[in-house]
């Protein structure tokens, strides 16, 4: 059993509060697939880079157990470059920067040897590329997609058509109001589920995130930071996790989709704490361990009844 992702695969220019780093791995790729080789094997990486993409970015991804062999390198072109620039508050940022390079022409042809995958999870990239990446799927068990406002804004009907395959959906609270055109995202979320995803996990940031079917729905906050460094990765590293463990698992009911939620905001708690994936090279499973008690402390309570 297999987990296919298929992503951006960037070098990014990131200027916090608190420093800036120039040309660092970013992109969904790379923060999905290297936060699901904590909890999974056997994960294949489809995606575009330049010339100039670090040979070592290569290697290290392939110490991790993960397929390469679906990354296309362009002979010609360079890496998608974004530089963003975070205010103080790190909740909003500037794009100062985006030269998308060889990932303009990203148009992936899945390898024959991939097309057995079970589990796929695609990032946010134009929903027409993501429904071209479903299609080429044998059969696919579970698909998890991202997307954002650009698209929703702009491609809006692609969107909605991509959206009838997808068994799950990843968006953040903002995204969830302008798809629906709804200023609840509950009452949102109940009208995304009724376009095709079977489930919806609503991201919102540092207040949590929020898992939702036509028949349940979980709240989860997210883990208290003292200080972070750099949010640029959390979505992706949080859809990482998430994927890592219901493939780990080959569960997908509702208590272990909410286990799945744990591990994706306790990986996205590890990741904001430094700059890329500078955090997640080598997380030890103690940490993880921890993260994962210290969020049950302070989300349980014991049950009472008013009289």
């Amino acid at each position: 059993m297999s987990l296919l992702v298929v992503g951006s695969i960037a070098l990014d220019t990131i200027e916090t509060p608190f420093g800036k780093r120039e040309y660092i791995l970013g992109g969904s790729a790379s923060f999905i697939s290297l936060t699901s080789s904590y909890f999974t094997n056997d994960i294949r990486m489809v995606g575009i880079v330049g010339y100039d993409f670090p040979k070592e970015e290569l290697k290290f991804f392939q110490s991790k157990g993960i397929d390469t062999s679906g990354i296309e390198i362009s002979p010609t072109l360079k890496t998608f470059h974004w530089y963003g620039k975070y205010h103080l508050d790190m909740n909003t940022r500037d794009s100062i920067v985006t030269d998308l390079n060889a990932f303009e022409h990203f148009d992936p042809k899945i390898p024959e040897k991939f097309k057995d995958s079970e589990y796929i999870c695609i990032g946010n990239v134009d929903p027409r590329i993501q429904k071209s990446v479903i299609l080429q799927i044998n059969s696919p068990q579970i698909i998890m997609m991202d997307t954002m406002n650009f698209w929703i804004e702009g491609k809006l009907a692609e969107l909605l058509e991509t959206l009838k395959y997808a068994t799950i959906l990843v968006i953040n609270d903002s995204e969830v109001k302008l798809l629906t055109n709804d200023n609840n995202i509950i009452s949102g979320g109940l009208k995304i589920l009724e376009l095709g995803p079977e489930i919806l996990i609503i991201k919102k940031g540092e207040h949590g995130a929020i898992l939702m079917t036509k028949k349940d729905m979980f709240s989860l906050p997210a883990i208290p930071l003292e200080k972070i460094v750099d949010p640029t990765g959390a979505g992706d590293t949080f859809a990482g996790g998430l994927m890592g463990w219901l493939h780990r698992t080959n569960d997908y009911s509702f208590e272990n989709l909410k286990i799945a939620v744990v591990i994706g905001t306790v990986m996205a708690s590890i990741a904001v704490e430094d700059y890329s994936i500078d955090n997640l090279r080598n997380v030890d499973k103690n940490l993880i361990n921890k993260r994962i008690d210290k969020l049950h402390k302070i989300s349980n309570f014991k049950n009472i009844v008013v009289e």
